[in-house]
């Protein structure tokens, strides 16, 4: 479970988040939908604790920047984050040393195989295409099996293989008890995932709509979007 109140953060006179407040309980796939430049990447950051922000941020009641909470957050930034001299299964062995997983090895390989990286086990991470690169910082963020997970456009750059694997791991995700956190700006790639998407604009959640009182309304979220997103902010 994940727990964001009053979450605001400045950079100078710029005000990137503003009062963002929601939760998201065990079990379920939010959505953070908004145009690019809502700030919706700096509330992740500020989630997994990359930022200094007003408000509070609590995992299973545990504030965010404790060591206790991190080990149960997973994150894959928009654009992957790697080791150019570590190889693909180095890069796992780095994660599982650092959360010092035990047996780890076969779900590990589970998971490259799941996302077609199995036979690029010793390519270097700077000899990966920018959507390998994508997998794997995936299946870094997978491997501890967090609890929370944090996505930050996780969909761009990636085949359509890899597209569908995603889906089918958000859903599994979400049956397990994982709270999962999907940012984007691209409505389709997420239309059916969602329990709740917040619509962000201008550093402010300026809507909160749940799926299943959406289909009472004969409404759609892009419909909710456009609506939302297009009006001024008072």
């Amino acid at each position: 479970m994940l727990e964001v109140s009053h979450l605001t953060k400045k950079f100078g006179k710029v005000t990137a988040n503003s009062d963002i407040s929601f939760l998201l309980p065990d079990g379920s796939i939010t959505i953070l939908l908004g145009p690019n430049g809502a700030g919706k990447s700096t509330a992740i950051k500020s989630i997994i604790g990359f930022l200094k922000y007003e408000g509070s941020i609590l995992v299973n009641h545990i504030p965010n920047k404790s060591l206790e909470a991190k080990r149960l957050i997973g994150y894959v930034p928009e654009f992957p984050a790697l080791y150019p001299n570590l190889t693909v299964s180095e890069h796992l062995e780095f994660i599982a040393r650092a959360y010092k997983l035990k047996d780890y090895k076969e779900y590990a390989k589970e998971l490259l195989t799941r996302f077609e990286l199995i036979d690029k086990k010793t390519k270097f991470g700077d000899e990966l295409s920018k959507g390998m690169q994508q997998k794997l910082s995936i299946c870094c963020a997978l491997l501890p099996r967090p609890q929370v997970l944090l996505f930050d456009e996780p969909m761009v750059g990636l085949d359509p293989h890899a597209i569908k694997e995603l889906k089918l791991l958000f859903e599994e995700l979400k049956a397990k008890g994982a709270s999962l956190l999907i940012s984007t700006h691209m409505i389709d790639s997420v239309d059916t995932l969602w329990d709740e998407t917040l619509i962000m604009k201008a550093g402010q959640v300026i809507a909160h709509v749940r799926k299943d009182e959406l289909k009472q309304t004969g409404q759609t979220l892009e419909d909710i979007f456009f609506e939302k997103t297009e009006k001024e902010l008072s």
